[in-house]
């Protein structure tokens, strides 16, 4: 039979609760050690953390390149998703903020680390910076917006400022052991809080 073109008929079938669960855990896990250990990380050391064999990990992800861009989009996706879920459950949004920024901090600590993997001509790889920014930084001004309007931080400022100036501190974590990324980002947030707040 020939195929029409119909995107009903091409798209692949929704995947089982425990497929997704796999998959979910297999990126928190390879997350996990592309911080620790690189993106040359064993996909055996990967199967063995997550608990799963090496089969799982090639059927969800055939190529390292598919696993390294599947892991970028997770953290992306679960960091907007944090980002609402923090100010509703937050004592105050500044509180929100500290902990978005940490997460964010996660993210490009692993970030840096996928960088020289991504040196890539595949075309996916290309529009990852750019989901990247249409994703966190529309985030990132809520609450922002939302610790401004509550009087915690200045109304000048502004989320790409804080995201840039967060990654370009992060940007030189793992070069040196006496380095503390996350620490800097900390002082960081520290400083843009009203004296009144």
């Amino acid at each position: 039979m020939t195929n029409t073109g119909d995107p009903a008929k091409t798209a692949a079938p929704p995947k089982r609760a425990d497929a997704r669960r796999n998959e979910q855990t297999l990126l928190d896990t390879a997350a996990a050690l592309f911080v620790t250990s690189g993106v040359d990380v064993p996909v055996r050391d990967i199967a063995a953390k997550a608990g799963v064999g090496t089969g799982t990990i090639y059927r969800h992800f055939p190529t390292r390149a598919e696993l390294i861009e599947a892991v970028y989009r997770h953290q992306v996706d679960a960091c907007a998703e944090a980002g609402p879920a923090l100010l509703a459950s937050s004592s105050s949004p500044y509180v929100a903020l500290e902990g978005w920024i940490d997460l964010f901090v996660d993210f490009l600590v692993t970030k840096h680390g996928l960088a020289a993997a991504m040196q890539s001509d595949k075309p996916s790889f290309a529009s990852l910076h750019l989901s990247f920014l249409d994703r966190l930084l529309p985030v990132c001004a809520e609450i922002i917006s939302a610790a401004v309007e509550a009087g915690e931080l200045p109304p000048d400022v502004e989320a790409f400022e804080v995201m840039y100036a967060a990654g370009n501190l992060c940007a030189g974590a793992g070069a040196d052991p006496r380095y503390d990324a996350r620490r800097m980002v900390k002082r960081l947030i520290a400083g843009l809080r009203l004296p009144s707040a």
